[in-house]
């Protein structure tokens, strides 16, 4: 099948020409995110291959459906970048990768979590600069602090075993209670009580309109006093600017960020010689307390293979005819978790 595939880095068009052998499509790579503008690259391509920045909104989908597209394959777990009415509208099947690799994300989750308690980013810029002073390099010991995990599919659970093993209290919330987490001894909560008895408090749920703002000004009201918030799923679960607020109130006591509410416009890019028009953003960075990684929580070379491999094992159900384990529906829109 003739693909097209957008936003593509040298490293994607490895990882899926590599694992193209086994299935023999065409693919062509376009560099450009897929929106309204981009859209008409993809003419007379049965089948578009997509990231998680790209605007699969109602406007793009129809200038793909109008050009002969019937396949939307994501090659991500989450799909709130997808009008899915208007793709059902329209006849189009959208495909997607829904467990690529949790280890990759929740152990990114926690490389976050221990360099920004011990200040390890700060700690060797210092070193390279020949200051060995520890001023402003105070931890505290993970040990028996309280853990709130927002969202409990598989990532939220991988993170909950490491945790365990630090000796935490893990507290969690979500809509379905996960059994390899109650065997683990975490204890399911209501959000209001998780934001206030969480030492620390990270985000696994995916974006819907439930989860939209979930970290907002009446959620952070809630929180302990100096507590850390870890985001590694997508960015509009938190809404920037109040966040801003809980840190200049010391409210938050520190923040790490893979995700951001509007990354798109800057994240998978070298903008180093660039003026970042991104007030909100550029604000974050102030902060010494900030931690910020760009949306990398995913790329690891087991995760990579995986998104290639199912993402054409996809494409390939979908062209022979099978039925595809993988296909999102609309009524996936409110789905609890991943």
């Amino acid at each position: 099948m003739k693909v097209a595939i957008f936003s593509t880095k040298s490293y994607d068009r490895q990882f899926l020409i590599t694992a193209n052998y086994d299935h023999e499509h065409e693919l062509v790579f376009f560099e450009p995110r897929l929106n309204r503008e981009t859209a008409p690259l993809a003419k007379n391509f049965p089948a578009v291959c997509g990231f998680v920045n790209d605007q699969l909104n109602a406007p793009t989908l129809e200038i793909l459906a109008a050009h002969g597209t019937r396949l939307i394959a994501l090659r991500s777990a989450g799909f709130n970048n997808v009008d899915l009415k208007a793709a059902a509208k329209l006849g189009l099947t959208i495909v997607r990768v829904p467990a690529y690799s949790p280890y990759a994300v929740a152990e990114h989750t926690i490389g976050l979590i221990l360099t920004l308690n011990r200040k390890i980013h700060r700690a060797y810029n210092r070193v390279r600069e020949g200051n060995f002073s520890l001023d402003g390099l105070l931890g505290f010991d993970l040990h028996k602090r309280t853990v709130g995990i927002v969202g409990t599919g598989k990532i939220g659970q991988i993170v909950a075993q490491i945790l365990k093993g630090f000796g935490c209290r893990l507290l969690a919330y979500d809509i379905n209670r996960n059994p390899v987490c109650e065997e683990l001894g975490v204890t399911y909560v209501e959000l209001s009580k998780l934001f206030s008895e969480s030492d620390l408090v990270t985000l696994h749920c995916p974006l819907t309109p439930q989860t939209h703002h979930l970290v907002n000004a009446d959620s952070i009201a809630q929180f302990k006093q100096g507590m850390m918030l870890i985001n590694t799923s997508r960015g509009a679960l938190i809404n920037t600017e109040a966040v801003i607020q809980g840190l200049k109130s010391q409210k938050i006591g520190a923040l790490a960020l893979d995700v951001y509410e509007q990354e798109s416009d800057l994240f998978f890019e070298d903008l180093s010689n660039e003026i970042i028009q991104d007030d909100l953003f550029e604000r974050l960075l102030t902060f010494p307390n900030v931690l910020i990684t760009a949306h990398q929580a995913f790329f690891t070379k087991e995760a990579m293979q995986n998104i290639a491999e199912t993402t054409l094992s996809n494409i390939t159900d979908y062209q022979e005819g099978r039925s595809c384990p993988n296909i999102v529906n609309v009524q996936q829109s409110i789905a609890p978790n991943p």
